[in-house]
């Protein structure tokens, strides 16, 4: 087997055809929950993700290290092409002295660079590629804004660092300028702004960039993706295979949604997953508040749980969300908890919109932020909320479980059953900034038990698996039954 690079997204494997196609079943995953997709059901796809091709013979090159890893267990004689594996030779003191000399700040006071955030940058470095899992304020942005410095002296075309929203996109400029660079050197890209710059570093949301040509990402020799665990998606990741010559490829995220077939497409786009640290040892160090997680679940009458005993998954929701007694509940919830609280909901007119009906009538300052909500605006919901001590944002999980960060966060009410580990790490993380002003955040996980003759109702039975994330994350939970 003879292994070469056609460019810096593609490996090709030359081997006989019946070996490629043994590679070809070895690189095939399913794809979770496929078959209750459209596509599958309709019989136009098999719900199958095929990593590697009999027929071109193409992987992606951050897979190299499995394609080696199934040669060695079957015994196979294999060739990688001089150069695929180059490492620079840096050390982490250079590293380290390369950080500091950057002399980052955060809010006009010296930043103080933690461990594992060399210990990322410098295998960044080393590797060319990685796909670094670090949770949410954990200090991300100081991580990619090292690297951006580091490959912005490196490289002879641009860096471009791509976010899910028009949010981050601000909030990473405003983090750059916070550390002491200068925006003559940066570049936003969204709605309403220019395409085309001269400036080396660009800042943009994926969806104004996926419909381009492949021509434009050919300026680019390194990539960064924040928010990685996105780009399994289609869009995101027809960009990052048109980015045939950018070299340097590194993707962040707070957690990874635990199935074989999202881990590997990513670490194919971008290289090896590598965990730099957790929540519970940043929250043992102190450098993120304490996380204190109180599971209320709502024991619905004998009555409710037979009516709904044969309901489908979405008519189960929409009984929840419209439950008067139920919303009252959480309404009440929120109003009686001290400091700021974020109550995430799913669905916008069947349940954000009633809550923030019931809730505006409180005695509070309460503001509700969904999709149809601009960056600006968002932005400055969450200035006031910084300065604010019993405010309640009531926001859809699309728009505050990523990428918004509020200092000064006391509560989180789950007012919407997920099973989404992705979701709920990332909600999580929104609470566990410290501020002067705090050192806990409380996390309010409402569920809901319709159990009927032993049968448990779906939104229990993701409960459950709520449970399972808390207990991996070593989380401390405490379980309070409620009749409602």
């Amino acid at each position: 087997m003879k292994i070469s690079k056609l460019n810096e997204v593609y490996l090709k494997i030359d081997t006989d055809d019946g070996l490629a196609k043994e590679l070809e079943c070895y690189f095939t995953f399913e794809v979770p929950g496929a078959k209750f997709m459209p596509a599958v059901k309709k019989r136009r796809w098999d719900g199958k993700v095929r990593l590697f091709s009999s027929k071109t013979g193409k992987i992606y090159v951050g897979l190299l290290s499995y394609i080696k890893e199934f040669c060695e267990r079957n015994d196979l004689e294999y060739e990688v092409e001089k150069g695929i594996e180059n490492e620079q030779n840096i050390s982490r003191e250079d590293v380290l002295g390369f950080i500091q000399s950057l002399k980052p700040k955060s809010r006009g006071q010296d930043l103080q660079v933690r461990d594992y955030q060399v210990d990322a940058v410098h295998s960044a470095i080393q590797k060319h590629r990685g796909l670094f899992l670090s949770p949410t304020a954990s200090g991300k942005s100081l991580i990619i804004y090292s690297l951006v410095r580091y490959y912005n002296f490196l490289v002879d075309k641009r860096i471009l660092i791509l976010v899910p929203t028009t949010s981050l996109v601000e909030q990473m400029y405003s983090d750059f300028i916070d550390y002491g660079w200068h925006d003559k050197y940066i570049h936003r890209i969204y709605a309403g702004h220019e395409l085309y710059t001269d400036k080396p570093v660009i800042v943009s949301t994926w969806q104004s960039l996926y419909k381009l040509d492949k021509e434009y990402f050919q300026e680019f020799d390194c990539i960064i993706g924040d928010e990685a665990h996105l780009f399994k998606s289609k869009s995101l990741t027809s960009i990052m295979t048109r980015l045939l010559h950018c070299r340097y490829r590194f993707g962040l995220t707070g957690t990874l949604d635990g199935s074989q077939t999202h881990r590997l497409v990513l670490e194919g786009l971008f290289g090896k997953v590598q965990k730099i640290t957790s929540t519970k040892n940043l929250m043992d160090k102190k450098t993120l508040a304490q996380l204190n997680i109180n599971c209320i679940v709502l024991k619905h009458t004998d009555e409710e749980s037979k009516e709904i005993k044969d309901f489908s998954y979405a008519e189960e929701i929409d009984y929840l969300v419209s439950n008067a007694r139920r919303n009252k509940f959480i309404t009440n919830l929120c109003e009686n908890l001290s400091g700021n609280t974020l109550c995430l909901f799913q669905l916008v007119e069947k349940h954000g919109v009633v809550l923030h009906q019931l809730m505006k009538e409180l005695d509070r300052k309460v503001f509700f932020v969904y999709g149809g909500v601009d960056a600006e605006e968002r932005e400055s919901i969450r200035e006031i909320v910084e300065g604010q001590k019993n405010a309640i944002i009531i926001a859809s999980y699309g728009t505050f479980s990523t990428g918004i960060n509020i200092r000064n966060l006391s509560n989180i009410v789950f007012s919407s059953p997920s099973k989404s580990r992705i979701r709920v790490l990332q909600s999580i993380g929104r609470g566990l900034r410290r501020s002067e002003h705090k050192d806990s955040t409380i996390l309010y996980d409402i569920a809901d038990d319709l159990t009927y003759r032993e049968k448990r109702n779906f939104t229990l039975n993701h409960f459950l698996d709520r449970l399972n994330i808390y207990n991996e994350e070593e989380f401390n939970y405490q379980i309070d039954r409620i009749k409602l």
